[in-house]
């Protein structure tokens, strides 16, 4: 079990994105890259939530890493306002009601996973001079609908805009504070003693979801 899970979601494992996946990784020590062109699954959600899929293996152990995790960070571009279709089916398949998130009596949200810290490294071409005319939707989309909406209380962005145009240089900048942020936060988590507090039912992968829109 590792501390803290990468999870990596950009299709192409020569991007900028995965090897700042990696730069982070090997410097926290003592994390897993979760790379999700590597794992076979659905990305579609083919019922909504009217009625359950199977869960395929690579889904099953990615959501046991997530149950398991201390630190959870994504890597992903900004394409088209958003996220790939990668992340975003990983993100419908293996979140699901009742396991990683639920809803009170009073129907408010209640995330389940345990981890206390997320990060989002986002990358876009867009330079950071549009940005107020552009937004990045694809932060609040991960960091507060999705990582906050489970569960996990801090999660701080890092943002590495105009990449198509980055110099060399610019680009080597990124990929030291990648390793700086991962040292950092491999301190902290070894410090906190690493490991989730909850795990995952074993019979996650065949229990149903809440019918819903």
């Amino acid at each position: 079990m590792s501390s803290a899970l990468i999870i990596d979601g950009h299709p192409d494992a020569r991007s900028l994105t995965a090897e700042l996946a990696r730069r982070y990784a090997t410097a926290h020590g003592d994390a897993r890259i979760l790379a999700l062109r590597d794992l076979e699954f659905d990305p579609s959600l083919r019922f909504g939530y009217r009625e359950r899929m199977q869960l395929e293996p690579d889904l099953v152990d990615a959501k046991r890493a997530l149950a398991e995790a201390a630190t959870v960070v994504v890597f992903t571009p900004l394409w088209w306002g958003s996220v790939p279709a990668l992340l975003k089916g990983f993100f419908d398949r293996a979140l699901l009601p009742q396991q990683e998130y639920r809803y009170s009596t009073l129907g408010l949200p209640e995330g389940l996973l345990p981890a206390r810290n997320g990060r989002l490294f986002l990358l876009a071409d867009t330079p950071w001079f549009l940005t107020p005319f552009t937004g990045l939707p694809a932060q609040t989309h991960v960091a507060r609908g999705t990582l906050r909406f489970c569960g996990i209380r801090s999660v701080r962005t890092t943002r590495m805009l105009g990449v198509k145009d980055a110099s060399p240089a610019r680009i080597e900048s990124w990929l030291s504070r990648a390793e700086s942020l991962g040292r950092r936060d491999g301190l902290r988590d070894r410090a906190n003693g690493a490991g989730g507090s909850q795990a995952i039912a074993a019979e996650a992968a065949s229990s149903s979801v809440v019918a819903t829109s």
